[in-house]
């Protein structure tokens, strides 16, 4: 291995790390402000911190890349270009759709974790990277036989975790579930626009931008908004928007780029080892015998859904 992939995967696992830590800073958050207030809250937080990485890049880009002089004369007189208008309007769609989305599973994730624990979360949530072949499905392309078994022992697991003997999930479970959903959905979403080259940080600011709009409108409507609270809720709200949203985004950009997806989804699943682990260490959490087997099956499960296929000789 390389030092250039093995850094990329250290930061990939550092961001995962991250990522776990961020369910725990989401269920503290709770006892102080409402689902929707947090969430305003948290995406303003990330949009504002991912400012100066794209001016950063935007300066490192102009510094690397020697335009052709229609190109600069155009700039220059302030005229877009239509490859520039074409590319912008892109974006702004890209950030529009992928902004709804996410609302929509970071929302139930935060409704969720009013009522369940942040281990179980965790553990819930990614189940969204079975889900993604699974939806696949709609855009006409099947998934290989390892995510239908994936998908068995996911299913497994997830009973044994959320299903009590009376055969009842429990409301917090259920609702992060459906997040998944739409986490998944993200996924897929983000994938598309990816493919036509959209900008991976001004997409991310887009969409972190378009959330925390429409959180914000959320919590004035159905919350009360206590600037007292969101004081007291500081720390959290900090953690979950400047480095589980703004650095954690960034170190998987910049870690991608130096590892293959299939090791980077094996990694960056680790957060819900990791969101279990913190939920233990810092909220007590203890989960029974029931649960832990679902855990462990739930992670087979998505281990099992990113192994690499065999080539053929």
């Amino acid at each position: 291995m390389n030092k250039e992939k093995l850094v990329g995967n250290l930061l990939l696992l550092l961001t995962a790390i991250i990522w776990g830590l961020g369910f725990v800073a989401q269920r503290v958050g709770m006892d102080y402000v409402g689902p929707l207030t947090f969430g305003a809250a948290r995406f303003m937080l990330a949009a504002l911190v991912l400012i100066p990485v794209i001016h950063l890049m935007e300066k490192r880009d102009n510094q690397n890349q020697q335009s052709e002089q229609v190109e600069y004369t155009a700039k220059k007189s302030g005229t877009l270009l239509p490859e520039d208008i074409d590319e912008r309007k892109t974006l702004i769609k890209a950030g529009i759709i992928c902004g709804i989305v996410l609302f929509c599973g970071s929302t139930f994730q935060q409704f969720g974790l009013v009522f369940t624990t942040a281990g179980k979360a965790a553990f819930i949530t990614a189940l969204y990277i079975i889900l993604v072949p699974i939806f696949s499905l709609f855009l006409r392309r099947s998934p290989g036989i390892k995510c239908w078994v994936g998908a068995a022992i996911g299913a497994a697991g997830l009973y044994f975790l959320c299903i009590t003997e009376s055969f009842t999930i429990a409301p917090g479970d259920l609702i992060v579930l459906i997040g998944a959903g739409f986490w998944a959905v993200h996924l897929l979403v983000i994938d598309h626009f990816m493919r036509r080259k959209v900008d991976a940080v001004k997409l991310s600011f887009m969409q972190f931008s378009v959330c925390a709009f429409f959180s914000t409108i959320g919590a004035l409507i159905f919350e009360e908004i206590s600037i007292n609270a969101i004081l007291q809720c500081a720390i959290p709200i900090l953690y979950a928007g400047a480095l589980s949203g703004g650095v954690g985004f960034t170190l998987q950009v910049i870690a991608q780029k130096h590892t293959n997806p299939t090791v980077a989804s094996l990694l960056l699943s680790m957060e819900a080892v990791f969101g279990a682990i913190f939920g233990f260490l810092l909220l007590k959490e203890i989960m029974t015998s029931r649960e832990l087997v679902g855990c462990i099956l739930m992670f087979s499960a998505i281990i099992i859904s990113q192994l690499p296929d065999k080539r053929r000789s």
